[in-house]
């Protein structure tokens, strides 16, 4: 028997949060460590829907899916994201292999029933490749629930198998940079967990507001909110040995930063920050680079999701993909005037992004003619 319930997300979901993800496809930003702080620091109004195999004695958790609920404007019906927070970049629920088949429709049903959850559901950044993917989509097809596929992409992913390329230009330009920094100074890489993550974060909020997110306005210190929410994100996760800081170090001097989260064996690239003075060595992907290696050769990291697109550096140097995908799903009785209105405005704004790049492609100085790999920024 599987029931379900729906509650705001607290500490006392850790142990059987930690139980589930020995046994489920891992997604670190379901982490109730990091919904609470989000839902008690008001960065996001959180629900969370917990199923439980009530056969057992006690009764244990077998599937785990937490949303934001979410309003455009006051005058714009409210809906589910399952980017539970900003600044997260996976939509999966956490469930139990052996129990998908009945956790997946499970869940559909609960917010259908519930009268306080929007019927409206958010899925950005889904993973395609994962079985709760093929579920959902099964489950939506046979209720007769609204979907809309927005858009496909893939996203850089590394394995044992199909991690960092070996050979080609891109491995010629990073032996050709790492040893030019160590020609500049003595070069070192330190991945910083509790209790030096705190002033290792610093550090890379420092970094990235030095650089061109900060001469942006996206860098995390510009939005005090987002600030405090991360700091207090990464310190809670690092306390359980689920978050470091990567540093890349010259002399003792930090040139590079690299936030790294931990869910069951997957690691996740979450930002990457780089002193721009060093821009020329391509310090970010040469701490992704050699911070790969490690986690792999650790033994307890089976595969690193970049929290990345396409279009990342990471493409030029991880031989690996995920399938991802953005839906729109209504799971109340009949298609509602929301999921039409958020339909449009989704493909509206889709429409108004793809016009943007074009522009800029347009506006943009053609490259040089030469060879030689660039590692564009990362986040």
């Amino acid at each position: 028997m599987i029931s379900v319930n729906i509650c705001s997300p607290t500490l006392d979901l850790v142990a059987p949060w930690d139980d589930l993800v020995q046994r489920a496809s891992p997604n670190v930003f379901m982490n109730p460590v990091a919904l609470t702080v989000a839902n008690e620091t008001g960065f996001a109004r959180i629900r969370v829907l917990l199923a439980w195999d009530d056969g057992t004695e006690p009764r244990k958790l077998v599937g785990m899916w937490a949303f934001q609920v979410r309003r455009i404007s006051r005058l714009w019906p409210a809906l589910l994201e399952a980017l539970p927070y900003n600044y997260a970049f996976l939509s999966n629920p956490v469930v139990d292999p052996a129990f998908v088949r009945d956790v997946v429709p499970a869940f559909l049903s609960t917010i259908r029933n519930s009268p306080s959850l929007p019927k409206v559901i958010d899925l950005k950044s889904f993973d395609a490749e994962a079985e709760s993917f093929d579920m959902l989509v099964h489950a939506l097809t046979e209720q007769g629930r609204a979907q809309l596929r927005l858009s496909e992409s893939t996203r850089p992913f590394a394995t044992p198998e199909l991690g960092v390329k070996r050979s080609g230009s891109t491995r010629k330009k990073l032996r050709q940079d790492w040893n030019r920094l160590s020609a500049a100074g003595v070069v070192d890489i330190v991945n910083k967990g509790a209790p030096d993550t705190a002033e290792a974060f610093e550090t890379f909020l420092n970094l990235e507001v030095a650089g061109w997110k900060g001469a942006r306005g996206t860098a995390l210190l510009c939005d005090a909110a987002d600030a405090t929410f991360a700091r207090q994100m990464v310190a809670a996760l690092a306390e359980r040995g689920n978050a470091s800081v990567a540093l890349l170090r010259v002399d003792g001097r930090a040139i590079a930063a690299q936030v790294l989260m931990y869910c069951g064996a997957t690691a996740y690239t979450w930002k990457t920050a780089f002193n721009p003075d060093y821009a020329k060595y391509s310090p970010g992907a040469l701490l992704i680079d050699k911070i790969t290696d490690e986690l792999f050769s650790s033994g307890r990291i089976v595969a690193i999701d970049s929290c990345s697109h396409e279009g990342s550096f990471m493409t030029q140097f991880w031989a690996g993909r995920r399938r991802m995908a953005d839906l729109l799903v209504d799971v109340g009785a009949e298609k509602s005037l929301a999921f039409s209105l958020e339909a449009a405005r989704q493909r509206g704004y889709g429409s108004l992004r793809r016009l943007r790049d074009r522009i800029r492609a347009w506006s943009m100085p053609a490259p040089p003619k030469s060879k030689k790999v660039s590692f564009a920024a990362h986040r």
